[in-house]
Protein backbone atom coordinates (compact mmCIF):
# COMPACT_ATOMS: atom_id res chain seq x y z
CA UNK A 1 0.00 0.00 0.00
CA UNK A 2 1.54 3.76 -0.98
CA UNK A 3 1.84 5.79 2.14
CA UNK A 4 0.17 9.15 1.74
CA UNK A 5 2.28 11.93 0.53
CA UNK A 6 3.52 14.37 3.47
CA UNK A 7 1.57 17.47 3.65
CA UNK A 8 5.22 19.73 3.57
CA UNK A 9 5.65 18.26 0.45
CA UNK A 10 1.98 19.07 -0.86
CA UNK A 11 2.50 22.68 0.28
CA UNK A 12 5.82 23.16 -1.39
CA UNK A 13 5.02 21.52 -4.57
CA UNK A 14 1.96 24.17 -4.67
CA UNK A 15 4.51 26.97 -3.76
CA UNK A 16 6.55 25.93 -6.82
CA UNK A 17 3.37 25.72 -9.16
CA UNK A 18 2.21 29.51 -7.91
CA UNK A 19 6.46 30.74 -8.35
CA UNK A 20 6.39 29.03 -12.14
CA UNK A 21 2.69 30.76 -12.82
CA UNK A 22 4.03 34.56 -11.80
CA UNK A 23 6.84 33.50 -13.74
CA UNK A 24 4.63 33.26 -16.87
CA UNK A 25 2.84 36.08 -15.68
CA UNK A 26 6.48 38.32 -15.22
CA UNK A 27 7.07 37.03 -18.78
CA UNK A 28 3.37 38.02 -20.30
CA UNK A 29 4.04 41.40 -19.00
CA UNK A 30 7.30 41.76 -20.07
CA UNK A 31 6.17 40.70 -23.78
CA UNK A 32 3.37 42.93 -24.07
CA UNK A 33 4.20 46.12 -22.16
CA UNK A 34 1.18 48.52 -21.95
CA UNK A 35 -1.35 45.69 -21.54
CA UNK A 36 -4.69 45.57 -19.09
CA UNK A 37 -2.41 44.37 -16.73
CA UNK A 38 0.72 46.49 -16.77
CA UNK A 39 -0.53 48.11 -13.54
CA UNK A 40 0.74 44.82 -11.83
CA UNK A 41 3.95 46.23 -11.49
CA UNK A 42 2.54 48.54 -8.68
CA UNK A 43 3.69 45.35 -6.58
CA UNK A 44 6.66 45.90 -7.44
CA UNK A 45 8.00 48.39 -9.62
CA UNK A 46 11.54 48.19 -8.43
CA UNK A 47 11.55 44.32 -10.40
CA UNK A 48 10.21 45.91 -13.35
CA UNK A 49 12.60 48.77 -13.60
CA UNK A 50 15.07 45.75 -13.37
CA UNK A 51 13.67 44.09 -16.14
CA UNK A 52 13.58 46.94 -18.28
CA UNK A 53 17.79 47.66 -17.94
CA UNK A 54 18.26 44.10 -18.48
CA UNK A 55 15.97 43.60 -21.85
CA UNK A 56 15.27 40.83 -23.46
CA UNK A 57 17.32 38.69 -21.50
CA UNK A 58 15.01 38.95 -18.29
CA UNK A 59 12.80 36.80 -20.83
CA UNK A 60 15.05 34.29 -21.05
CA UNK A 61 15.42 34.45 -17.18
CA UNK A 62 12.16 33.91 -16.13
CA UNK A 63 12.04 31.48 -18.35
CA UNK A 64 14.47 29.46 -16.91
CA UNK A 65 13.34 29.95 -13.40
CA UNK A 66 9.86 29.16 -14.18
CA UNK A 67 10.71 25.88 -15.79
CA UNK A 68 12.87 25.05 -13.08
CA UNK A 69 10.06 25.98 -10.85
CA UNK A 70 7.09 23.94 -12.84
CA UNK A 71 9.82 20.86 -13.07
CA UNK A 72 10.32 21.18 -8.74
CA UNK A 73 6.44 21.34 -8.71
CA UNK A 74 6.36 18.42 -10.47
CA UNK A 75 8.49 16.50 -8.94
CA UNK A 76 7.52 17.37 -5.26
CA UNK A 77 3.93 16.27 -6.59
CA UNK A 78 5.29 13.20 -7.64
CA UNK A 79 7.60 12.32 -4.11
CA UNK A 80 10.74 12.00 -6.40
CA UNK A 81 13.76 11.99 -4.95
CA UNK A 82 15.10 14.39 -8.06
CA UNK A 83 12.05 16.81 -7.16
CA UNK A 84 13.47 17.51 -3.55
CA UNK A 85 16.73 18.31 -4.79
CA UNK A 86 16.05 20.32 -7.87
CA UNK A 87 13.66 22.30 -4.96
CA UNK A 88 16.41 22.38 -2.72
CA UNK A 89 18.93 23.55 -5.53
CA UNK A 90 16.13 26.24 -6.66
CA UNK A 91 15.75 27.38 -2.79
CA UNK A 92 19.81 27.88 -2.29
CA UNK A 93 20.06 30.13 -5.46
CA UNK A 94 17.37 32.72 -4.14
CA UNK A 95 18.91 32.34 -0.55
CA UNK A 96 22.56 33.51 -2.22
CA UNK A 97 20.30 35.89 -4.01
CA UNK A 98 18.95 37.73 -0.84
CA UNK A 99 21.94 37.54 0.75
CA UNK A 100 23.24 39.69 -1.83
CA UNK A 101 20.71 41.90 -2.27
CA UNK A 102 21.07 42.67 1.62
CA UNK A 103 24.88 43.36 1.20
CA UNK A 104 25.47 44.92 -2.41
CA UNK A 105 22.17 46.97 -2.12
CA UNK A 106 22.07 47.68 1.69
CA UNK A 107 18.64 46.15 1.23
CA UNK A 108 18.16 44.20 4.69
CA UNK A 109 14.47 43.66 3.80
CA UNK A 110 15.53 40.77 2.17
CA UNK A 111 17.22 38.90 4.99
CA UNK A 112 13.65 37.59 5.87
CA UNK A 113 14.12 34.96 3.20
CA UNK A 114 16.71 33.65 4.77
CA UNK A 115 14.92 32.04 7.26
CA UNK A 116 12.17 30.31 5.57
CA UNK A 117 14.17 28.98 2.08
CA UNK A 118 16.56 27.80 5.37
CA UNK A 119 13.65 26.44 7.02
CA UNK A 120 12.20 24.98 3.37
CA UNK A 121 15.87 23.86 2.33
CA UNK A 122 15.94 22.10 6.01
CA UNK A 123 12.42 20.09 5.42
CA UNK A 124 13.30 18.57 1.51
CA UNK A 125 16.89 17.64 2.76
CA UNK A 126 15.63 15.63 5.75
CA UNK A 127 13.42 14.24 3.33
CA UNK A 128 15.97 13.54 0.80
Amino acid sequence: MKSAMPIGLKLLAIFFAFGACMCALTIGLLLFPGGAFDSLWRLNPEAHAVFQRIGGLSILLMAIVGVACAFAAIGLARNAKWGRWLGILILAVNLVGDLTNAFVQHDLRTLIGLPIAGAMIFYLARRA
